[in-house]
């Protein structure tokens, strides 16, 4: 009979133990993992990203149920341990479940810290702390404006960027002098605040949370100095706390977290416990490569090989905050003893320090260029004297830095900080197991599985191991398949493949549907590559593109007329206003894109809007050529030097409702002024004496890039063409989904300016984009008013 191993906790230091315990004796347990939440095991570390809207839960899970299932283990979800017999053996869950075990491991993990003030249990005050934390945040930043987070930690910070990214005004409050105390010094936090409060984010420094405001839900906060804030959401993010409380039910010591010895054994026998409800050596670790360390040594105990003692572990901390890179190791404070060595250079904003005690490296703290992290890090683990090293060399030539060629690193060198993996581990996987890409590497090893910020180092090791250059990380574009886009667009032309089904079918996606994830993506590239043999698939397209206009929060939508260049006339004005009028529309808005839209529309009231206001659509729905704005241009301003209206309505005109991999954004600005913000479009004009300079890739959206500037034209003709073959090649090129400041940066800015002033390229392009679109719909709201059965199907209450 195999031995009963019950894990308490489907969180990542528990699941990481019994993935460790399966690889050194698969047959020897059978195993049962019994689980609060209502999802099998995720990567917590990227809830961040999921707030930001950078990743999917889907795509944070780690152990699928199939998982479980593969490996023969009984996974009791959303149902926790409420009670535990160590003297019987025997484990109680909330719904009354008893399973005994005869080795148990505690994987209780810890719980976001709620201060104790008066208000804390109204609604709307949350943790980050869970998949349904995350989600919560989610929905209240759709119906609310403001929000406070209180903590300047890493956690507070990263929900802090989250909820900014979902348009809510927010507010960091935090206790002490600068942001990430623990982690960062002085000089470090105050330049990691400046570049959030570039981004947006508003701080409140030195303030302590007397009360929380509010009757039925949260609408301020009351500090200790006597001042206030409003608010509609407040996030806790002060910390963590172990999670003990199963434990201090029964005769295992407690203290911080669940006491543990050097192998994780606690005082009762059979009872191990890892992660962060542990305790070892009076030290609680809240980040993941301590409690995957953990973890391997308990595995070690568990299948009777010989272990090493867990010594404790070393830590390092980065950010998940888009333009905020930052590093922090080990110990870095400046104590008697301990001196440091710091470089500020302020020409590229960046900052080191490097704390120092008997000639060996004992902390780190990096912001701005943290390229040098894991060698510092690999510096510190391994205690190496510095006294060889030279401290501080400025102004050196390019290519004198330490070598940064992997095959003269040591085997011992860390690869991947988060999971505590090596570069022997990684070669020896790609050796014995054939791995030809980085995330069959993450795959096998884990590394590369957290962050994510080592795959280009994972990537020059993989690249040495195979004694050839990797170009690029293969990954799937979905959990449906492991191809890139590349690879689909190429077997698209290779097989002639011109429906999603045959897409599906031919290259074995492992759902013969696909997912919303790979669907809308599929159709476009279909679009692209068969203009003519493929029929647009509108199941295919997201609910926006299907129904032409934009869902609100509240399950209304807007409707934003066409205005070419922004230019319109009082016929136009008098019928949209008839219209707001007839049908209740309960607001009127000038956009951004110097339209009038509609917002508040019922579903049911669609066509008929369109029908009566008889516009075109503005697209702002869509992934495709938006509206352009322009300034009033020469014709009336005393500083314009061009047309800029006029040339705005030829480039829509000419390229309206074209669809392209993600919404493509055009400013033409008649003077250097740069009035409509030319400088952050996908496609920006400035007009000047000699004609018209023309700058690609800007993005003005969460992330804000800067356009550069791609050349400077005589005519309006040649700014037309080099839009044209820019939209064909980002429509070639583009990963769906991916805005044109990416694209850029992936493909290379001179690879993209060769192909676009090239002029017999330039003509190629020109003419594949004329045959992509020679029979493009013309406005789809006059499709929509002239198909009854259309209206039937998509725009009556309760059908999308």
């Amino acid at each position: 009979m195999k031995e009963k191993l019950v894990l308490i906790g489907n969180g990542m230091a528990g699941v990481r133990t019994i993935e460790e315990i399966l690889d050194r004796a698969p047959e020897r347990y059978q195993i049962t993992i019994i689980g609060e939440e209502n999802y099998p095991n995720y990567n917590r570390i990227m809830l961040s990203n999921v707030l930001q809207k950078k990743m999917t839960v889907s795509e944070i899970i780690t152990n699928p149920l199939e998982w479980y299932e593969e490996n023969q283990i009984e996974l009791i979800n959303h149902d926790p341990a409420v009670q535990m017999e160590t003297t019987n053996k025997k484990i109680t869950t909330q719904s009354g479940k008893e399973i005994s075990y005869d080795k148990c491991i505690l994987a209780t993990g810890s719980r976001a810290f709620i201060l104790p003030v008066e208000g804390a249990k109204l609604p709307g005050v949350v943790g980050f702390r869970t998949i349904d934390d995350t989600e919560n945040m989610l929905e209240a930043a759709q119906k609310y404006q403001k929000a406070v987070v209180i903590g300047g930690g890493l956690l507070g910070l990263e929900a802090a960027k989250g909820l900014l990214d979902q348009g809510m005004d927010v507010t960091v409050v935090h206790l002490e002098k600068w942001l990430m105390e623990t982690q960062l010094d002085e000089k470090a936090g105050k330049m990691l605040q400046a570049d959030l409060e570039k981004q947006g984010l508003k701080f409140l420094m030195e303030k302590a949370t007397q009360k929380i405001l509010g009757e039925k839900r949260v609408t301020g906060l009351a500090f200790s100095d006597g001042t206030t804030i409003e608010t509609d959401m407040v996030v806790m993010s002060i910390g963590i706390r172990s999670e003990t409380t199963l434990a201090k039910t029964t005769a295992i010591e407690v203290n911080r977290g669940i006491v543990v010895d050097d192998f994780m054994k606690t005082n009762i026998p059979d009872v191990f416990a890892v992660g962060e409800c542990a305790e070892h050596n009076g030290n609680v670790y809240g980040l993941v490569a301590p409690l995957f360390e953990q973890g391997k040594v308990l595995a070690d105990v568990l299948t009777d090989r010989e272990a090493k003692p867990y010594q404790g572990s070393t830590t390092f901390t980065s950010l998940k905050v888009s333009g905020c890179d930052l590093y922090s190791a080990g110990t870095i404070k400046e104590t008697e003893g301990i001196n440091s060595i710091e470089a500020f250079d302020g020409l590229n904003y960046t900052y080191k320090k490097i704390f120092v005690r008997d000639n060996q490296v004992i902390g780190v703290v990096l912001y701005g260029d943290t390229s040098e992290g894991n060698r510092y890090y690999n510096i510190l683990k391994k205690n190496e004297s510095i006294e060889d090293y030279t401290p501080v060399s400025l102004l050196h030539m390019v290519g004198e830095e330490a070598s940064a060629d992997v095959s003269e690193w040591p085997d011992d060198e860390v690869i991947c900080g988060c999971n505590g993996i090596d570069k022997k581990t990684i070669m020896t996987a790609i050796n014995e197991k054939d791995l030809t890409s980085v995330a069959d590497v993450t795959k096998h090893t884990k590394a590369g599985g957290s962050c994510g910020k080592c795959k280009s180092v994972i990537g020059d090791v993989l690249a040495y191991a195979l004694g050839g250059e990797v170009v690029s990380a293969p990954t799937g574009i979905c959990a449906c398949t492991d191809l890139t886009r590349d690879q689909i667009v190429t077997q698209i032309y290779a097989k002639k493949l011109t429906s999603s089904e045959e897409v599906y079918r031919e290259l074995d996606f492992t759902n013969p549907e696909g997912c919303p994830k790979c669907r809308p993506a599929i159709n476009f590239y279909l679009n692209v590559a068969w203009p003519k043999e493929h029929e647009d698939e509108k199941e295919s397209r997201y609910v926006n593109e299907r129904l032409y206009a934009n869902i609100q929060n509240d399950g209304t939508f807007s409707v934003i007329p066409r205005m070419r260049g922004g230019k319109t006339n009082p016929q136009q004005l008098l019928l949209i206003a008839k219209v707001a009028e007839k049908y209740d529309v309960p607001m009127v808005k000038v956009t951004g894109s110097q339209r009038i839209g509609l917002y508040g529309v019922k579903k049911e009231d669609l066509p008929k809007i369109w029908e009566e206001l008889d516009m075109k659509a503005a697209g702002a729905y869509a992934k495709a050529v938006r509206s352009v704005k322009t300034c009033v241009g020469a014709n009336f301003c005393r500083f314009g030097t061009q047309d800029s209206m006029g040339l705005g309505i030829k480039l829509e005109q000419r390229y309206e409702f074209i669809d392209t991999p993600h919404k493509f954004k055009m400013g033409v600005s008649a003077c250097p002024r740069s009035c409509v913000e030319s400088g952050v479009k996908d496609f920006g004009i400035i007009g000047v004496e000699n004609g018209f300079q023309i700058y690609v890739g800007g993005n003005g959206g969460t992330e804000v890039k800067e356009a550069v500037l791609l050349t400077t034209v005589e005519t309006e003709e040649e700014v037309i063409d080099i839009c044209g073959a820019m939209l064909q090649y980002y429509r070639e090129t583009g990963i769906y989904a991916e805005r044109t400041a990416p694209w850029i940066e992936r493909m290379g800015f001179e690879v993209v300016k060769e192909v676009l002033l090239n002029a017999e390229k330039r003509q190629e392009l020109l003419a594949a984009l004329d045959e992509a679109v020679a029979g493009r719909r013309g406005n789809p709201w006059d499709e929509v008013v002239e198909d009854h059965k259309t209206q039937q199907e998509l725009y009556t209450v309760g059908r999308i």
